[in-house]
């Protein structure tokens, strides 16, 4: 990033010519007490800066983000954790628009076959500018069920579900949902994880904030595969390094996040049965704390597998790389792609009777509090792989397939699976190289990566 003519800034970092020397400390900050904050008070070299100290690293939330990022001058090495209009993909409205504006494009360009693995979301108009579209679609398909959401807010605020017309006269009155609405009126629980700090922050998604007036309705997914009778959605990591070119990589471990009731479409306005957010969930009368409502995303392959067979289970998995990459590269151009700048995203996804995933959206704050010891562990690791990728410590090649958890997806094309195959689409042999709900054996990997890294560092020295 240039340096500001006004010279009215503030800079960070060391001088240039430093950009990729090993660096014995890394000063970071960030504003978030969680699971993120232990990880990086333990990282080895690294010292955290309090106010306004010079830093290195910044986990920043979005609002710091829109209030100074232009007007802050970086030096090369410097990264912060989101990228300056993240919220093109990230919130709800802008998401729909630029996946239906790619859509188009691929059909221009590809063909309709190529456009057709677009169709991973479902029918979707922002309100209340797309009304009298909504009401045209309304009509043509009498007695479904469709649901509004806000587009920026997150834990299940604001959402309701609605089959009449006159719901949406209601929520344009402004008093629609207030059965799923009256969960606002609770006070946010604060959530205590194994290591003792308190996570104040009641938010899965700090957001820009916008008037709660614009909404998206959307056609309700009314088949969800149901495990136990019970309806639930896929929380997925995938970590972008840079937009141009499009370098991405998706972690093994995850999770699926149950509701807390069977799941019914004749009572509408509950929300335990159809919002699977751990916010909702957790102010169940019979939520149980230590038990939860999540499942790790292995247990859940396993599971698919034992019931469906490997080669379904492959395809579905294959199905939600697909939309990994198409939802990055739709907004790959308009998304401004800054060398400081990184994002770990989280994807929610359901999966219908059919064994479809729907692309229901993306995070720009996945959730970093645990909810239990499982879930801290896993989000602990999730934490440590990405400093691994971000590499502030200047130890990577550049040519790693595979960082701890990470598994490199899309580097400016798909990546082999395996080691020495050219990385070229159409070829008989290729498998991409992602291994979602696979056994995660990072710790073995990374002790491999970081010895096999120094064997060279000496050989070459």
């Amino acid at each position: 990033m240039s340096r500001p003519k006004n010279q009215n800034y503030k800079g960070h970092g060391l001088s240039k010519g430093k950009e990729r020397e090993q660096r014995a400390s890394i000063r970071f900050k960030t504003t978030l007490m969680n699971t993120l904050m232990d990880v990086l008070r333990h990282r080895p070299g690294w010292v955290e800066v309090k106010d306004e100290g010079e830093w290195d690293f910044y986990w920043c939330d979005v609002s710091w983000l829109r209030e100074n990022f232009d007007h802050t001058y970086m030096d090369e090495h410097v990264r912060i954790s989101h990228f300056r209009n993240h919220y093109e993909l990230t919130r709800k409205n802008y998401m729909v628009k630029n996946l239906k504006r790619f859509r188009k494009q691929l059909e221009r360009e590809a063909g309709k076959l190529e456009a057709a693995k677009c169709d991973f979301f479902p029918k979707t108009f922002e309100m209340p500018c797309e009304y009298h579209l909504f009401v045209e679609e309304f009509r043509k398909n009498p007695g479904i069920t469709w649901i509004m959401k806000p587009v920026a807010r997150s834990q299940g605020k604001g959402i309701f579900l609605f089959r009449r017309l006159k719901d949406i006269m209601d929520w344009r009155k402004g008093t629609a949902g207030k059965k799923i609405t009256s969960l606002e009126a609770q006070p946010t629980r604060s959530t205590v994880n194994p290591s003792g700090n308190h996570d104040t922050r009641g938010s899965d998604d700090q957001k820009d904030e916008i008037p709660v007036e614009n909404y998206v309705a959307q056609r309700y997914i009314e088949n969800p595969y149901l495990i136990g009778g019970r309806k639930f959605d896929l929380r997925v990591y995938v970590l972008v390094i840079s937009y141009i070119p499009l370098r991405a990589w998706l972690y093994r471990d995850g999770f699926a996040r149950f509701s807390n009731t069977r799941f019914t479409l004749n009572s509408i306005d509950d929300q335990y049965v159809h919002l699977t957010n751990v916010a909702v969930q957790k102010t169940s009368p019979d939520y149980h704390p230590e038990k939860g409502c999540k499942w790790m995303l292995q247990r859940f392959r396993q599971y698919l597998a034992s019931k469906h067979g490997p080669k379904v289970v492959e395809t579905l998995f294959s199905d939600m790389d697909n939309i990994f990459v198409k939802s990055l590269q739709s907004v790959q151009k308009v998304i401004i792609s800054d060398k400081h700048c990184f994002e770990l995203y989280g994807y929610d996804i359901l999966i219908d009777q059919d064994l479809k995933p729907w692309l229901l959206e993306v995070n720009a704050s996945p959730s970093l509090t645990a909810s239990s010891q499982e879930d801290y562990e896993l989000k602990t690791c999730l934490l440590e792989d990405t400093l691994h990728v971000v590499d502030m410590e200047a130890r990577l090649t550049g040519r790693e397939k595979r960082v701890g958890g990470f598994d490199l997806m899309w580097n400016d094309g798909p990546v082999s699976r395996e080691d020495g195959t050219p990385d070229l689409p159409g070829m008989g042999n290729f498998v991409t190289n992602t291994h979602l709900g696979c056994i995660n054996d990072r710790k073995t990997q990374l002790r491999q990566l970081f010895h096999s890294l120094q064997g060279q560092k000496k050989a070459s020295s």
